[in-house]
């Protein structure tokens, strides 16, 4: 019997948006939402880690994939770069004010679909998925990349990058849904090669979308964002035709 392709996979029922984290990889995660919403796939609920977070996170908190896309077109580095003394080289007061300002939807109890994204907890030292609160807050939380950014403190706890240890962003997922997980190829530059957490994850009910061949964005290259969005966007139209086969799709990005 042949196997359905992913759009025919992601039709046959409610699913979870699953996005990982990856540095400067969320104009990748906006360019694959905008190819599933065209194509009519809406997610039941979102989960995601740091470059993921910010882009499911806005995506529940209503914020249009227009509005997501605008707003990525016209980010500079100036926009969220703030340094200040502390751990971490900017303090983030930027990046926080204009999640604020984009989020139509402040709470996470009352976003658009349910959002579960995960943190680390400074405290505890493992991950933490954030489930009520400030949508805004979650995602600076979940941003926070040590060593650039400084750790955030949400209701008397201190957290950092979801994606120190669950980098897939998939915590957060419920037992027993359907997953469709979109995996940012590209090594962050604070992992080493061949790392367990850079292997696209196997587990039951999930489908995975991983796209090569991609430009690697950074705050000093934001100019290769809108490029990386749109090579993702085609790149994730082409995914949707191919078969789930063994559970992941990777195509390769064209320009």
């Amino acid at each position: 019997m042949s196997t359905p392709t992913l759009r025919a996979w992601l039709h046959d029922g409610p699913f979870t948006l699953s996005m990982s984290s990856g540095f400067f990889g969320f104009y990748v995660h906006a360019g694959a939402l905008t190819a599933l919403a065209d194509a009519g796939l809406a997610p039941r609920a979102v989960t995601g880690s740091s470059a993921g977070a910010l882009v499911t996170g806005l995506y529940a908190g209503g914020v249009s994939l227009d509005a997501m896309r605008e707003r990525l077109a016209t980010l500079r580095r100036e926009d969220f770069w703030d340094p200040a003394p502390g751990a971490g080289l900017l303090r983030g007061g930027r990046f926080r004010a204009m999640l604020d300002a984009l989020l139509p939807v402040t709470d996470i109890e009352h976003a658009k679909v349910a959002y579960a994204p995960s943190v680390f907890d400074l405290g505890s030292r493992q991950t933490t998925v954030l489930r009520r609160g400030s949508i805004a807050g979650a995602i600076h939380a979940s941003c926070a990349l040590p060593v650039l950014f400084h750790p955030v403190r949400l209701g008397g706890r201190l957290y950092s990058d979801g994606g120190i240890a669950d980098r897939p962003g998939l915590a957060g997922v419920e037992a027993g849904e359907r997953v469709l997980y979109h995996h940012l190829a590209s090594r962050s530059p604070w992992r080493r090669a061949g790392s367990p957490s850079l292997k696209v994850p196997r587990r039951s009910g999930l489908a995975a979308v991983s796209i090569g061949a991609l430009p690697r964005v950074n705050p000093f290259a934001l100019d290769r964002g809108m490029v990386a969005f749109a090579m993702a966007e085609k790149a994730m139209r082409r995914a949707l035709d191919e078969s789930v086969g063994d559970g992941v799709v990777c195509v390769e990005a064209a320009g």
